[in-house]
């Protein structure tokens, strides 16, 4: 199965920016709509965006509008989402998974490790 792997995630200033990375092994990510997820603590996992699997299109959680920039590298088999005006509310870790285009809801049902995002105010 194609495994997920999350990278990027550190500790950022609010109004900084910070990029995250998904990149996939043992198959290809060009043939599925991507998209990042978050959980905060204590709270469950919830869709931040998504890309199709042209790069053509996109969609986001209204929280991510207009600070979040999703976007793919088909040819690195990579994924990746620009934060940039991160808010402290932004805090989680972050996933990638595939998507079911349309919905927001994860294709896989299994999660890479994740990469921690905190932001400080």
């Amino acid at each position: 199965q194609v495994q997920l792997v999350e990278s990027g995630g550190g500790l950022v200033q609010a109004g900084g920016s910070l990029r995250l990375s998904c990149a996939a092994s043992g198959g290809t990510l060009r043939n599925y709509a991507m998209g990042w997820f978050r959980q905060a603590p204590g709270k469950e996992r919830e869709f931040v965006a998504a890309i199709s699997w042209s790069g053509g299109r996109t969609n986001y959680a209204d929280s991510a509008k207009g600070r979040f920039t999703i976007s793919r590298d088909n040819a690195k088999n990579t994924v990746y989402l620009q934060m940039n005006n991160p808010k402290p509310e932004d805090t989680g870790v972050y996933y990638c998974n595939t998507v079911v285009w349309g919905t927001v809801r994860a294709g896989f049902d299994y999660w890479g490790q994740g990469t921690q995002v905190t932001v400080s105010s």
